[in-house]
């Protein structure tokens, strides 16, 4: 069976099973329904024979509703999970028929300034990041994003390769993940809140008096109550709820700020609380995986119960949004009680909550890379090695489709030596470039590559392709390109792995000035023992490798003519380009020349 038959057929399956559920779901609800009016009507009688055997009733049937409503809420838990697994496997299927759109594409992570985002295709529509990304919570996408712009050092590389592999196979395990996190709705800045309250110093936890005023407070207002109904008018017995109006008046602002900083968190953290359950149930074999593994096994209680604990206690704290809470507040000091737990929470778990969410982001990225792994086997994992060389074979550009793919093979001494890249037009120079620059981004990021074999260094990647001007700057192309290039510059005379790639350098001036300052360049960088790749339209600059003892290769792609159409192969050939097609296209456009 095919990937493609595979996942079509574990859609309809899910399908099934999640309509399946909906009519059990359904069913339950009239059974639900049913039990409700049939107590009603045996408590009336019950109660009218007998009050106490009707309270006796009343709480056991209370307690036995309260546990329909769960299984009715596990039956439509375990129902959207079918759902959510069939919307995968149909993302899947459709990934394997090149359409991978379903997926977000990271646009909000575009830096210009990065060394090689923009041009390598990173982020934004059909982008790398879309290709792999198969993560549901905003911090996993976030730490996708790092993986795919900082460059890991050998270990960590090593580390990632090896969980990854390990999560390859690992279909069931990982659908299951991405289906428990499919409905979380969570944003960066609630997150961010959340942290804030971690920092702050309690207000009830670190003051006797408060302390003492939840127990007090409470009995007081009974009290009074009490006097109330029994004793006293109503104006002497108010009294003795002066102590809670009091306590809920000088906490209101704090109260409130912790409310503010929490309310937003309640939901999500249920959510969490799913994903890190479904890690803790996984026994994991690479030491990446039982180090994030570990990570979340802080103490005898699992991480995923601490959330939930404290996704409700938030959910109580949200209570005050109602009316009728002031009831609560005046006889329990409900607000009071709830921040209470919190920071008792807060003092227990301060220190692991930021390290149980950087488990689960970690886990996402990975999870992200070995789906990609999973759909196309056929890519491998580079060698990372000491030796100054980059050396690949069958280098393709992964988010070309497979079959309209073509692979090259490319060997860069990666100190002192410069391809040069000819061609015409279409021809495929600047794809390349991008095939190069994308597999070495994935090959630092721990990721698996798109050829048949790679090994490299560890290296830095700097590219110019895509400069613009900048209005808010006043800054025009070509002005843009140089400050590009001179940050090339700097990261080739400051650092020992950088790499560059070029695509038609100095294009905003004049032929003459483009290829004298090409030339300038060029040698400024054989000079500075830099290396890369620079793809040209200027062939003259293809006798400079004469005189440079091997530090520059000339490489092209050329295209053919044939009955007066263009034959374009994409492969890379030794020499400078022969072939120009630029006339015959602007005929096909209607010029004519």
């Amino acid at each position: 069976m095919t990937l493609t038959e595979l996942y079509r057929q574990r859609a309809e399956d899910f399908t099934h099973r999640a309509e399946a559920l909906q009519a059990r779901y359904e069913k339950f609800g009239f059974v639900r329904l049913a039990s409700f009016i049939i107590a009603i009507v045996l408590l009336i009688l019950v109660f009218n024979a007998s009050p106490l055997a009707g309270i006796i009733l009343t709480i056991l049937f209370l307690a036995a509703f309260y546990r329909l409503i769960q299984w009715h809420q596990r039956l439509l838990h375990e129902k959207q999970i079918e759902e959510s697994l069939a919307l995968i496997n149909q993302q899947e299927l459709a990934f394997m028929q090149d359409d991978f759109q379903a997926f977000a594409d990271g646009k909000e992570f575009m830096d210009p300034s990065h060394p090689n985002s923009i041009d390598m295709d990173i982020f934004g529509p059909y982008s790398f990041f879309q290709y792999t990304n198969r993560t549901t919570t905003s911090m996993g996408k976030k730490r996708l994003a790092e993986y795919l712009t900082t460059v890991a050092d050998a270990s960590e590389i090593r580390d990632r390769q090896q969980a990854i592999s390990e999560l390859q196979d690992q279909l069931e395990w990982r659908q299951k993940f991405r289906a428990h996190g499919m409905s979380t709705e969570d944003a960066p800045e609630h997150l961010e809140q959340l942290k804030t309250w971690l920092a702050q110093p309690d207000f009830i936890r670190s003051n006797s008096l408060n302390k003492a005023a939840l127990i007090v407070a409470p009995v007081l207002s009974f009290i009074g109550l009490y006097v109330w109904i029994f004793h006293w008018p109503w104006y002497i017995s108010m009294v003795f709820f002066f102590a809670a109006f009091y306590m809920l008046r000088i906490t209101l602002n704090r109260v409130n700020q912790t409310h503010v900083q929490t309310t937003n968190a309640g939901k999500t953290l249920a959510y969490y609380a799913y994903l890190i359950e479904h890690l803790e149930d996984k026994h994991f074999q690479s030491d990446k995986l039982q180090s994030l593994s570990s990570a979340l096994d802080t103490d005898a209680k699992k991480a995923s119960a601490r959330l939930k604990r404290l996704s409700f206690i938030i959910h109580q704290l949200n209570l005050r949004y109602n009316a009728f809470v002031i009831i609560l507040n005046i006889f329990t000091l409900w607000d009071l009680q709830w921040v209470y737990r919190l920071e008792q929470w807060k003092t227990e778990q301060r220190d692991d909550l930021p390290q149980w969410f950087a488990a689960l982001a970690e886990f996402e990225a990975l999870v992200s890379f070995a789906t990609v792994y999973y759909n196309r086997p056929d890519w491998v994992f580079p060698e990372i090695t000491t030796t100054p060389l980059f050396n690949a074979t069958g280098l393709g550009h992964p988010l070309i489709a497979p079959k309209e793919r073509v692979s090259n093979d490319i060997i860069i001494p990666t100190k002192g030596h410069i391809k040069l890249v000819t061609g015409s037009n279409m021809a495929g120079k600047s794809t390349f470039l991008r095939t190069v620059g994308l597999n070495i981004v994935l090959a630092m990021a721990g990721a698996p590559v798109c050829a048949e074999k790679l090994s490299l260094p560890i290296l830095e990647l700097y590219s110019s392709m895509r400069t613009q001007d900048a209005l808010h700057e006043s800054t025009s192309s070509f002005y843009a390109e140089l400050k590009r290039l001179k940050i090339i510059i700097e990261a080739v005379e400051e650092k020992e792995n950088a790499l560059f790639l070029m695509d038609e350098i100095l294009k905003g001036t004049n032929s003459n000035d483009r290829h004298t300052g090409s030339k300038a360049l060029i040698t400024q960088l054989i000079k500075s023992k830099g290396s890369g790749i620079i793809a040209t339209h200027d062939l003259e600059l293809g006798a400079m490798a004469e005189t440079a003892d091997g530090a520059i290769e000339n490489l092209c792609i050329e295209v053919a003519v044939k009955n007066g159409k263009l034959i374009f192969d994409y492969k890379l050939k030794p020499g400078v380009s022969q072939s120009f097609n630029a006339t015959l296209l602007m005929r096909e456009m209607g010029i004519k020349v």
